[in-house]
């Protein structure tokens, strides 16, 4: 069953690249005491991710801490090298934190996969935006079409805050 309102997000944990290189992030680390924005893809660099989804979230960004949002995070069931080249294509420095789930173990946890093996990109993580507040999902949308980002840009996270 996908992960609801009123849910903890569960124990999992993310590849992130650092100055020292790729590391761990634990869940507790993203969301334990700290309001978050998290949204996922189903691909880095794919066309309504790279050209849509990503920038909203890039262009509102100031607008959405402002309204007490302390972690703006994008996942993908990516690796961290792909994320990473993927946080410097778009500018993204400092601005929003790129969580690697190439294994899409969070998917999983979160009941969020979808498999797309028919186009070749197997499983991947269907498009998503919540605001998880101390690991308690307050709010979440799941995009009813993986090519559009509607329900879950940041335009509609901006207008729920």
């Amino acid at each position: 069953m996908p992960i609801q309102v009123g849910d903890r997000i569960p124990e999992a944990k993310f590849r992130v690249m650092t100055e020292n290189g790729p590391a761990w992030a634990t869940t507790d680390d993203v969301f334990k005491g700290k309001t978050v924005v998290l949204f996922a893809v189903p691909g880095a660099f794919t066309p309504t991710c790279h050209n849509n989804h990503l920038p909203g979230f890039l262009a509102r960004a100031d607008e959405i801490k402002a309204k007490g949002v302390d972690t703006i995070a994008v996942t993908a069931v990516n690796d961290v090298f792909v994320m990473h080249a993927w946080r410097k294509a778009a500018g993204a420095d400092g601005r929003i934190e790129f969580l690697a789930d190439g294994n899409g173990d969070f998917a999983k946890a979160i009941g969020m996969t979808m498999d797309v093996s028919a186009g070749g990109l197997g499983l991947r993580s269907k498009r998503y935006a919540m605001l998880v507040k101390d690991g308690e999902v307050a709010r979440i949308s799941v995009e009813p079409e993986p090519g559009q980002a509607v329900a879950t840009s940041a335009e509609s996270v901006l207008a729920t805050l």
